[in-house]
């Protein structure tokens, strides 16, 4: 890996990703995304933010952290923005233990070897109480039935080597590393048109799927948070032993004592 140093790509085939991601549909999905991530970082604050993936998004532009990087893999061929970071995968960043405060994943997890791997890895760099955001396309959506449709046919409507990752899935590999679930929503709820017609013309979809099927959304946004168990030191154990107590003891004082005897004195002489 190598600053700033763009990977030896001449020759190679056009990406089906990239293609899919220039198409009407493809533009449709990064406009509702840039949305979603302009409105989930603009308020966290920290020293440091990564995005992974999909240089066609610019997930940190209305972030005020001070250190915001970019990281790409060679299949990322058509990063046109500026890249910090080039890797050989996702799955081995090359940061210290706790050192960001930010992670965004858009489309990272669908396209990744082994994608808990990622999330392990996302889970040590992050800073305790630091966040990371997650984008994917949801099984359970109209989308999701087109692709599966597609795939016997040969005619997928999106490229064939990603794999869609449930949001209930998502969740459990949450649970399994230190991530609670902070928030997260659906969108882009038009049908799998592949032409800027027919999406102009099934705009009404948005808002009868945000109300009536909210779940069935094509995209989903999710943001998760670093929790980490405190520990409270107690110290040694002390052994305190009991001091015993004397027995309390009466003390008459002599004049007291002088006083009684004068008393029984005179009543013995009134007798």
């Amino acid at each position: 890996m190598k600053m700033n140093e763009s990977p030896e790509i001449a020759g190679l085939p056009a990406d089906p990703w990239r293609n899919w991601l220039a198409s009407s549909a493809g533009r449709y999905v990064l406009d509702w995304e840039q949305a979603q991530f302009d409105s989930a970082v603009v308020d966290l604050f920290g020293y440091h933010a990564l995005q992974c993936g999909l240089p066609e998004l610019d997930a940190l532009r209305e972030n005020r952290m001070p250190h915001r990087f970019r990281a790409c893999v060679p299949d990322d061929e058509g990063a046109s923005r500026r890249v910090d970071l080039w890797l050989d995968r996702y799955g081995a960043l090359p940061l210290d233990t706790q050192s960001l405060d930010l992670v965004v994943l858009p489309h990272v997890l669908e396209f990744a070897d082994d994608p808990h791997q990622v999330l392990r890895e996302v889970d040590r760099v992050l800073r305790p109480e630091g966040r990371v955001i997650v984008s994917g396309f949801n099984p359970v959506s109209l989308w999701g039935a087109r692709q599966i449709l597609g795939r016997p046919l040969g005619r997928p409507f999106l490229p064939g080597d990603g794999q869609f990752i449930g949001l209930p899935r998502l969740r459990d590999w949450f649970k399994l590393l230190s991530f609670e679930m902070e928030h997260g929503r659906f969108g882009c709820y038009r049908p799998p048109c592949r032409s800027e017609k027919w999406l102009e013309r099934t705009r009404f979809f948005e808002s009868a799927g945000d109300r009536w099927w909210p779940i069935c959304g094509a995209v989903y946004f999710v943001s998760a948070v670093k929790r980490v168990c405190g520990m409270r030191l107690v110290g040694p154990a002390i052994r305190r032993t009991r001091r015993l107590r004397r027995p309390a003891v009466a003390v008459v004082a002599p004049r007291r004592v002088r006083e009684r005897q004068i008393a029984v004195r005179r009543h013995s002489h009134l007798r």
